[in-house]
């Protein structure tokens, strides 16, 4: 089966125009203006002049297999279904482990993702969770990314915040020197994912590493830099070195009207403050707990992340906060799957069939292809994972 969609106006992220797009299989054949077959191959056609077509969203963290939540048991995440994120447009996720690595496990984490690939999602994990030393699925970080498909860097490992294990510089130097081997011996990047907690030391330790070792800053990959304005200029700061920021998208009413900065905002800020449109991503932290705490660090209120919020980030980075849809689309694709050393985030001939139609009018999600299967069809999906068809089994 051939797949043409017509008219479109592409995103790729860059601009490109109205254009045809091919699919065959799992890739993207061609990208024209005009394309016109003659094949007694079946060609199944889409029209979408009233559409903007951009490259299926690629979120950096999501706990895919479900949190730790510091509510106690009870308050443990539940895991995400493929059609948490197909319904977000998300047809990339990197699965991580937070607080919890006892209850929560590499096992089951890599397990999900094997699980997410099935039901047909693009998913890969990191090993480690916040906590030093670092738990591992094998014998070592280098292990892991070595010889794990699916895992390609370590985290989201946590500095700053009271929950995490306080890690020394050598420690954290250690852990950056590992997968950074681990990932040239194995063709990844082997990107070092960091949650920066709301301490007053923000970045500070990724500094030291820096200055007392050969691991360059683009080795870490900083999210929650919108937590609060101090540490988004920090983490300004941090870019003018070259190295790349995430902002969260999943947040609560209360850390909003408590300094947090919405996703879109931050990034719309960033941009005018002149730091590079490439050096700046969006994720959602989806099906992540988000605890609240007060001033004095006590759990006053508890709230899950939602994959839904990456897509309502992008959206209201465009319509609110008036930042050119190519930057904005390219927050959420091409540059975490750049900083993550994925082949995934662009529109062009031979790259994987990952793409979404927006409507023109109102920027609602209207169809998603993930792998070259048409996963939504203006708005309804049309996969949901295996236990959604189970019945058909028998």
């Amino acid at each position: 089966m051939l797949t043409l969609i017509r008219g479109a106006t592409v995103y790729a992220p860059t601009h490109l125009g109205t254009q045809d797009v091919l699919i065959a299989g799992d890739k993207i054949i061609a990208i024209e203006k005009s394309i016109n077959l003659s094949t007694s191959i079946a060609v199944s056609e889409v029209a979408a002049h009233d559409c903007l077509m951009i490259p299926g969203l690629v979120d950096s963290l999501v706990h895919i297999s479900g949190g730790g939540g510091e509510a106690g048991f009870a308050s443990r995440t539940p895991e995400m279904g493929v059609a948490d994120a197909f319904l977000a447009g998300i047809t990339t996720v990197v699965g991580a482990l937070g607080t919890d690595d006892i209850s929560r496990s590499h096992c089951d984490l890599v397990a999900k993702a094997k699980g997410l690939q099935q039901d047909g999602l693009n998913a890969f994990v990191h090993t480690g969770s916040y906590h030093v030393p670092v738990r591992t699925l094998g014998q070592s970080i280098r292990h892991d990314i070595m010889f794990i498909n699916e895992c390609i860097g370590v985290g989201e490992v946590a500095i700053a915040d009271h929950r995490g294990s306080q890690p020394s510089v050598h420690e954290l130097t250690r852990i950056a020197a590992e997968a950074r081997t681990a990932g040239l011996l194995a063709n990844k990047r082997g990107t070092v994912s960091v949650h920066v907690g709301a301490g007053k030391s923000r970045l500070a330790i990724l500094y030291e590493v820096a200055k007392s070792s050969d691991i360059p800053l683009s080795q870490f990959y900083p999210t929650h830099m919108n937590r609060n304005s101090d540490l988004l200029m920090a983490g300004i700061e941090f870019a003018s070195l070259g190295g790349v920021i995430d902002f969260t998208a999943s947040t609560t009413a209360y850390d909003l009207a408590h300094g947090e900065l919405a996703a879109a905002e931050a990034l719309a800020y960033c941009l005018q403050k002149g730091v590079a449109p490439n050096l700046l991503t969006l994720s959602s932290d989806g099906h992540a707990s988000l605890p609240i705490y007060d001033e004095h660090n006590q759990l006053v209120g508890f709230e899950v992340g939602s994959e839904m919020a990456l897509f309502n980030a992008l959206k209201q980075a465009i319509t609110e906060f008036n930042v050119p849809v190519a930057e904005a689309v390219r927050a959420v694709t091409q540059n975490p799957a750049d900083i993550l050393g994925l082949a995934k985030g662009q529109l062009y001939a031979g790259a994987d069939a990952d793409l979404l139609l927006l409507r023109k009018d109102d920027f609602v999600l209207s169809d998603v292809w993930c792998r070259g299967n048409r996963v939504m069809q203006q708005t309804q999906l049309l996969q949901r994972g295996f236990f959604a068809g189970i019945g058909r089994l028998s």
